[in-house]
């Protein structure tokens, strides 16, 4: 798993190399401490995963992250921060990161790699809370509109859940290839760009 870091102070950066190089099969391959650096390092290196914070001198990590995923959509960027702003965590949502979590619980930060790498989105408990209440502005979701089925639904019930294809299946008693196939449909439907948006519109739709 190749990672690349970016945080503007140099000793977390550091930290954070040592961290997760011991951990198995973690090679972190670049480390910059501005989102400008972070475009670069992403087009040197293609990591399986940008970890990057947000509030940086120069440019910060969710204009990297935005900038990055519109040139790549299939980037995985995992955001690393002290703060839990509510405008943060919408703008990372709405961007298509594949997580957010808060530096306080550096514990967390190995196993959410290993989750995206997987192809899963990680938020921490408190992001996940607050989630809900973020989109009240938002229009709200009607599946109907999509021709959306029962079955896949509760497909994006589970997803929202934060249920991975292998628990999805487990769940509904269906292989990981069918659900990778609901999936991708339900996204088809929808026009959303990947999970992290799908389970943003359920809750929303939810409330």
């Amino acid at each position: 798993m190749k990672i690349v870091i970016i945080d503007d102070d140099i000793l977390v950066a550091s930290a954070l190399k040592t961290i997760l190089e011991a951990g198995e099969g973690v090679l972190v391959v670049g480390v910059g401490q501005d989102g400008g650096e972070a475009l670069e390092l992403y087009q040197k290196y293609r990591p399986d995963i940008m970890l990057m914070d947000i509030r940086m001198r120069k440019v910060s990590g969710l204009e990297a992250a935005q900038q990055i995923l519109k040139e790549d959509p299939d980037a995985k960027i995992l955001l690393l921060t002290t703060f839990s702003d509510d405008e943060y965590i919408v703008k990372a949502l709405k961007y298509g990161v594949k997580g957010y979590l808060l530096k306080q619980d550096y514990t967390s930060i190995l196993p959410a790699l290993e989750a995206v790498c997987m192809g899963q989105t990680v938020f921490g408990t408190e992001i996940i809370s607050r989630i809900p209440g973020l989109f009240k502005e938002e229009k709200r979701v009607d599946w109907t509109e999509y021709e959306i089925s029962e079955k896949e639904l509760k497909v994006i019930s589970l997803v929202a859940e934060g249920l991975s294809n292998k628990e999805i299946a487990k769940e509904l008693f269906l292989s990981e290839g069918t659900v990778r196939n609901y999936i991708s449909n339900i996204l088809d439907k929808t026009g959303l760009r990947d999970r992290t948006q799908l389970a943003v519109h359920y809750l929303n739709a939810a409330r």
